[in-house]
């Protein structure tokens, strides 16, 4: 149903009557609709972690696309009393929050490792815990489940995800083979790992599961 809204408060209206739409699609499953919420959003949640974030680009991205994933995971709580921005925005610096307190974490436990000892040994036993081998994926069975998730990304994003992480092509190499602009070749594939980690998210896994 439109919303009906006097004089100069139509555009708002019919704003929030798009986001409407926008969920209504994302909760029915609508692929392409995914695709849409990813383009649109993405860039905006990134540049809005970026300035927060005094510039650092690989916890913006990652501010983003967790913010994304979060929220696809509880869009349905979306109340429509806000602008869909602005709801992904609180999300988004609740990511900050608790990357930047990561990010603190890590770099402390980092300087009372030894980086020869300590660390090597800390680093074998995350990778391959004891007792974990029931949870691990086969390789075989990883690659398969890889390809399966990429097969089922919107528009490009799984072939582009596919050439980067499988074959190994740089961002050039895609751009050209795909026939974008560096720059847009690289915003694609921002947004293709956003939808990667979403897609995965809803499977049970998390990218570092699958990816070496």
């Amino acid at each position: 149903m439109a919303i009906d809204c006097p004089g100069p408060r139509r555009l708002t209206c019919v704003e929030m009557e798009d986001d409407r739409l926008l969920v209504q699609r994302l909760l029915a499953g609508d692929q392409v609709a995914l695709r849409q919420f990813f383009d649109e959003y993405f860039d905006r949640l990134y540049r809005f972690a970026y300035a927060r974030l005094r510039g650092d680009a690989t916890l913006a991205e990652d501010a983003a696309q967790n913010a994304l994933v979060r929220a696809l995971r509880g869009l349905s709580t979306w109340r429509g009393e806000a602008s869909l921005f602005s709801w992904l925005a609180q999300i988004c610096r609740n990511e900050i929050a608790d990357l930047v307190e990561k990010s603190a974490r890590i770099a402390a436990h980092t300087v009372s490792l030894d980086a020869e000892g300590q660390a090597r040994d800390a680093a074998r036993a995350v990778a391959a815990p004891e007792g974990a081998a029931d949870k691990a994926l086969a390789g075989a069975e990883r690659l398969k489940l890889i390809r399966q998730v990429l097969d089922e990304l919107p528009g490009r994003y799984g072939e582009i995800l596919e050439l980067k992480y499988i074959e190994e092509w740089d961002v050039e190499r895609i751009a050209q083979r795909v026939g974008l602009s560096f720059e847009a070749a690289q915003s694609q594939l921002q947004r293709a790992r956003a939808a990667f980690r979403s897609a995965l998210a809803v499977r049970g896994f998390a990218a570092g599961d699958l990816l070496p």
